[in-house]
């Protein structure tokens, strides 16, 4: 039995964010935070720049959009310096060799976006005790979590057919006595991600705070820029006007399984930019506004 060991993590991940957020939201006592954030995100892959913040935006909007980094965020401090963290964002990235140093880039001229729905759960830990009910505090603060995307990703249809001549009978003796064809849609695709990064935060007139930060989100996926097509994301089919001794197609069973198998993996090669053993990045930096209700926590020592 084969196991798709991505998509197993994927669903392990989706439930440890689920369970530790009910289990936070189960303490009774503690100091509710919401808030909102807005800023600018980038992508880190192989088309387009490679800076991994602050990335230079294009002018022409009408294709590329705008980079942008918007969310929510739910706050539940233990005390002074610990804070759990839930965000919801949406990310709009831009890719474009144009805008790249690499001059091979520039050459290649290459060029994208991709919309991208987040949600992370995150650890924070304050330098200073910002969380306390005094007026006002300045502290930087650092957090890592966990976290999941839904992206757009490249797809692929392969359809393996006999060849078929004007009034002639489809009567295969020859491997080769069939085709390929081939159709690239696109479609969203789940993929775990690590946020984490460093930030600092003002809390002004007890119950209200400003923050700015760094996230840095590598992913489990080198598909958000397009540049490869993963195996998950390929859809094969087989005609089966001529049925094989299983009931299935001929077409899948030897010697005409092992060459359609060798022609989607040299489809999928051709298809590949840049290196496949490096992840994409997601990253944003950003603003945000708090608003901190609720019964004051219990900070005992």
């Amino acid at each position: 039995m084969k196991i798709d060991v991505q998509s197993f993590m994927q669903k392990k991940v989706i439930y440890t964010l689920i369970a530790l957020f009910f289990i936070s939201v189960g303490y009774k006592g503690q100091r509710h935070e919401v808030g909102v954030q807005l800023g600018m995100s980038n992508l880190v892959g192989d088309i387009g720049r490679t800076n991994y913040t602050l990335q230079k935006p294009t002018r022409n909007i009408s294709d590329y959009g705008i980079p942008f980094y918007g969310g929510i965020l739910y706050r539940m401090n233990f005390n002074p310096y610990q804070t759990v963290r839930l965000n919801l964002g949406y990310s709009h990235i831009q890719f474009i060799d144009a805008l790249a140093k690499e001059q091979y880039r520039r050459n290649r001229k290459l060029w994208g976006t991709n919309s991208i729905l987040e949600a992370d759960l995150v650890f924070e830990y304050n330098f200073f005790p910002v969380n306390e009910e005094q007026k006002s505090l300045l502290s930087p603060y650092i957090f890592g979590g966990l976290g999941a995307m839904l992206a757009n990703t490249p797809q692929l249809i392969v359809e393996n057919d006999f060849n078929r001549t004007s009034g002639a009978a489809i009567a295969p003796n020859d491997p080769n006595d069939f085709v390929t064809n081939t159709t690239y849609t696109s479609g969203n695709k789940l993929t775990m991600a690590i946020p984490f990064g460093v930030g600092l935060k003002y809390k002004f007139n007890y119950n209200w705070a400003l923050f700015g930060e760094f996230m840095f989100r590598p992913t489990f996926s080198d598909s958000i820029d397009y540049s490869v097509i993963d195996e998950t994301s390929v859809k094969v089919t087989y005609n089966k006007d001529i049925a094989g001794s299983k009931s299935k197609s001929l077409l899948q069973e030897t010697p005409y399984k092992e060459i359609a198998e060798a022609r989607v993996a040299d489809i999928l090669k051709a298809r590949q930019i840049g290196n496949i053993n490096s992840k994409d990045w997601v990253n944003s930096v950003s603003i945000g506004l708090s608003y901190s209700f609720g019964r004051p926590p219990c900070y005992c020592d």
